[in-house]
């Protein structure tokens, strides 16, 4: 039986202002640092056995990952499909919009000009599909909020709402058992 761990990056401003970062490169705040910093501490006293650590190409992620690793001395690389989302034209707006609240319940839809949830699962179960295959390696995975509802809806059934409601908060720690 083996194992992952997910993160997701620390606070960075939009998220302070409750708006919706999805692709849109956003940087931490200070205290998304430190939150960092502090993750890499917490997994180097609890002895926690990973061998890499993959994070998504957005500099909230990155430099979530390049803390953890400094701190820890675990190897970090970029793994592009843990992009987050890309909502199109929601971006930037609130996350409890109520035009956006109905625009994600059709997995479908592309945000005008984003990627569509299916898109997303394909690309996100496609790499946990390669993390499964390789059994010689324990990953941290270091994404998004977005990036959290996928993962955890390929281990578990999850209604729409449950789905939609699911998150993690920043700098959390998930571990993923298969």
């Amino acid at each position: 039986m083996g194992h992952f761990y997910f993160t997701r990056h620390g606070q960075t401003i939009w998220n302070v202002e409750n708006k919706i970062c999805g692709a849109t490169d956003i940087a931490l705040t200070e205290l998304g640092h430190k939150q960092a910093i502090e993750l890499g501490y917490y997994i180097k006293k609890h002895h926690i056995h990973i061998d890499q650590i993959l994070y998504s190409p957005l500099s909230r992620a990155k430099d979530t990952a390049l803390h953890i690793s400094e701190v820890t001395g675990i190897p970090a690389r970029e793994e592009l499909r843990l992009k987050e989302q890309n909502f199109g034209k929601y971006e930037s707006t609130p996350r409890d919009g109520d035009e956006f609240k109905q625009a994600k319940t059709c997995f479908v839809n592309s945000f005008e000009g984003g990627e569509t949830m299916l898109h997303l699962a394909h690309r996100i179960y496609s790499l946990l599909d390669d993390v499964k295959k390789d059994d010689q390696h324990v990953y941290l995975l270091v994404a998004h909020n977005g990036i959290s509802r996928i993962i955890e809806s390929y281990f578990h059934d999850m209604t729409n709402d449950e789905f939609s409601a699911f998150g993690i908060k920043n700098c959390e720690l998930k571990k993923y058992e298969y």
